[in-house]
C-alpha cells in the first residue's frame, strides 16, 4: 500500500478547501510562491531589481587664480 495514494491526496485537497474556502487558497498559494521565490533569491545572492551603481561624481574644480594688483 502507498503511503499517498490519489485517493488520499483527494481527501486531503477537500479537507483544505473546507477548512481554508476557495477564495482564500489562491492568496495562500501566492504567498507561498513569493516566500520561496524570496529564498531563492536570498540563496543565489540575485535581486530582481538590483540596486544602481553609485553615481560618479565630477572631480571638483579649482577656480582660476586671482592676480591681486
Amino acid at each position: 500500500m502507498e503511503l499517498f495514494a490519489p485517493s488520499h491526496l483527494f481527501i486531503i485537497l477537500i479537507i483544505v478547501v473546507i477548512l481554508f474556502g476557495g477564495k482564500k487558497i489562491p492568496e495562500v498559494m501566492r504567498g507561498f510562491g513569493e516566500g520561496i521565490r524570496s529564498f531563492k533569491e536570498g540563496m543565489s545572492g540575485t535581486q530582481q531589481n538590483p540596486p544602481a551603481p553609485p553615481a560618479q561624481q565630477a572631480p571638483p574644480q579649482n577656480p582660476p587664480a586671482q592676480n591681486p594688483q
